[in-house]
């Protein structure tokens, strides 16, 4: 009968416990930059006092740079600023919760100074950062540009 007692017990106390389920999935953090490389056209701390202009956007294209351990991607610009005294800036923002990376291209000049208007032709490359795991997109002057996956 002791025997009875204390298997009943050990049922009743068993199914109090809870079952095992699968692991819980890790969700997926905020995405941002792990690295940034280094930006010839990033905007500068005199640029306050200057005039923002903006420049003509010739071609624009994103290449995979397989050289480069993690794999990484370069930004390629063509195109035209309004003067030689005009100066090329690329702002590479953060990217933001849905993954997109947005880029602004522009120059700016100094109010002063006298030069004719002349377009002048840029050529520039610019690779960008490390970047969390996904796919991100990008857009330059509000204008989608392609995708990068981040692994």
């Amino acid at each position: 009968m002791r025997y009875i007692y204390a298997i009943i017990l050990c049922m009743t106390l068993s199914a109090c416990l809870t079952p095992p389920g699968p692991d819980p999935t890790p969700t997926a953090g905020s995405p941002f930059a792990i690295f940034q490389e280094d930006n010839p056209y990033a905007p500068k701390p005199e640029d306050l006092g200057r005039q923002q202009a903006g420049v003509i956007i010739t071609s624009i294209n994103l290449s995979e740079r397989s050289d480069l351990s993690p794999v990484r991607v370069d930004l390629n610009m063509l195109g035209s600023i309004p003067s030689a005294c005009h100066e090329l800036r690329v702002k590479v923002n953060s990217p933001n919760e849905t993954y997109q990376i947005f880029i602004e291209i522009y120059s700016v000049v100094d109010p002063g100074s006298n030069c004719e208007d002349v377009f002048q032709q840029f050529e520039g490359n610019l690779t960008l950062g490390l970047y969390t795991p996904g796919r991100y997109t990008i857009w330059v002057n509000e204008e989608y540009i392609g995708d990068m996956i981040s692994y």
